[in-house]
């Protein structure tokens, strides 16, 4: 009987965290950058937008992109967590909780990583003597 309702308890502390993961972000106004840049929405698009919005347009999915893989990340780590803590001595529900971590973890050095390496061959194309600072600022 005492297990039910610590269940319970559980459940209900979870879906309260969910419910504040959705409802607090909209209540402080959080959002993702908005992912097309400013010269290339309404009437003037055709005229305003040239190659460097397409590069602001390009960092912006991967910056977005990098929100999104970063979010996802951080569930899936709290998800191993929890596997881990309620493990309960089984080696192989531990196994796998640790499986999870370490590629979650190696995930999200390869994201990383992959950004950091396009970010640079993007810096070398475009002017070399400009290797600091975000590449879309060359323009």
């Amino acid at each position: 009987m005492v297990r039910r309702l610590a269940a319970h308890g559980v459940v209900a502390l979870v879906l309260l965290m969910l419910i504040a993961a959705v409802v607090l972000p909209a209540l402080t106004s959080a959002q993702i950058p908005e992912i097309v840049p400013k010269e290339c929405q309404g009437d003037q698009a055709a005229t305003a937008c040239g190659l460097c919005q397409l590069g602001q347009l390009a960092q912006n999915v991967l910056n977005a992109g990098i929100y999104i893989a970063v979010f996802l990340s951080a569930l899936l780590f709290a998800w191993a967590g929890w596997n881990y803590i309620t493990a309960g001595g089984d080696s192989g529900k531990a196994g796998e909780a640790r499986k999870v971590f370490w590629n979650v973890g190696v995930g999200l050095v390869i994201i990383l990583g992959a950004w950091l390496i396009v970010d640079l061959i993007i810096k070398v194309l475009v002017d070399q003597s400009k290797i600091f600072g975000p590449w879309n600022k060359i323009c």
